[in-house]
């Protein structure tokens, strides 16, 4: 099956888009907009340890969604991070078709663009570069891009940054619940907790109001730390209405996911999201998803639970859960 890239397609310059993009009325941006003078958590990591517990906390348990500053990351770092993704997908079209990946036999890593699986489905206005990218013994190298050249360093770089941060707020996360500061590291699989890396590319869309570039959902991670360029797309859901969600230089996203709130018991809340796309500019993210191994068994810590806060979610695999969810098989 030959699949059309969205950045192909944008490219011809068109004046309406396909109908496969056309979103229900219920779902299209026009008919659910999102609600002016609500911001989302600002939280500074330089703060006092006790503000930033408390902080943190709060929106992960209100919001399940916040945004970071003074995290350390370097302006040269994250400006070069952009600039090695935006110069793969500026590659030549065969270029890029090197390195795609195919899914449905599970090749996830590579260059992609999500397939329906049936005529009912709408296809999301994104094409994207996923790979691994932490542990190292795990990571399959090949299927890094060779162009630009700089990619791999960049992103290996990055992803030691990414670490670093990451425990961080594991550790003031477990804080937050009453473990040990290594409590939802070691749930998460340690020293062998994965990052995966997704690139998002949303090509400028004819007719946005129609279109989404990412549909509403949770993510399967325990975290996802998201950078974007200064096109503003993301959208969070709170208290039954979208939030948008600013660009702002340099701050990181962070965003919980399904297998925190599994953790705790639900007291974590993971955020459901969505893209939207721009009439005239290119939108891009870099997703890094924070997940425990696949064989890892997710279930709500058993400190956590009692007679009065019974577990709200049954014991499965990180790989259980990832088959039910890509298929859209009841959790």
């Amino acid at each position: 099956m030959e699949v059309k890239r969205i950045q192909s397609l944008a490219l011809k310059q068109l004046k309406e888009i396909p109908a496969q993009f056309i979103r229900s009325p219920n779902e299209r941006p026009e008919n659910s907009k999102a609600i002016e003078g609500v911001t989302v958590p600002l939280i500074s990591l330089s703060q006092p340890h006790n503000v930033l517990v408390k902080e943190l906390t709060e929106a992960a348990c209100e919001w399940g969604f916040f945004q970071i500053t003074d995290h350390n990351i370097s302006e040269t770092l994250i400006k070069s991070l952009k600039e090695v993704g935006e110069e793969f997908f500026g590659l030549p079209e065969e270029e890029k078709e090197a390195y795609a990946n195919d899914p449905s036999n599970g090749k996830f890593d590579g260059y992609g663009t999500k397939m329906i699986k049936n005529l009912e489905e709408k296809v999301e206005w994104v094409d994207y570069f996923f790979h691994l990218m932490s542990p190292p013994s795990k990571v399959n190298y090949v299927m890094w891009p060779k162009q630009p050249s700089s990619y791999r360093e960049v992103t290996e770089n990055y992803r030691k940054e990414m670490l670093r941060v990451t425990e961080k707020v594991l550790e003031v996360l477990s804080e937050g619940l009453g473990l040990e500061k290594k409590g939802l590291k070691s749930e998460l699989g340690d020293e062998m907790m994965e990052l995966e890396m997704k690139i998002n590319m949303y090509p400028a869309c004819p007719q946005p109001h129609l279109a989404l570039g990412v549909e509403p959902h949770t993510d399967m991670s325990a975290l996802t730390l998201l950078l974007t360029n200064e096109v503003s797309g993301l959208q969070v859901w709170k208290d039954d209405n979208w939030v948008a969600v600013h660009y702002l230089q340099d701050a990181l996203f962070l965003l919980i996911g399904d297998q925190l709130e599994v953790l705790s018991n639900g007291k974590y809340k993971s955020v459901e999201h969505r893209s939207l796309v721009n009439k005239e500019r290119t939108r891009m993210s870099w997703a890094v998803f924070v997940v425990p191994p696949h064989e890892t068994l997710i279930g709500p810590i058993p400190s956590l639970i009692n007679h009065q806060n019974p577990p709200k979610f049954s014991s499965k695999t990180f790989a259980q859960y990832r088959y039910r969810k890509f298929n859209k098989l009841p959790q």
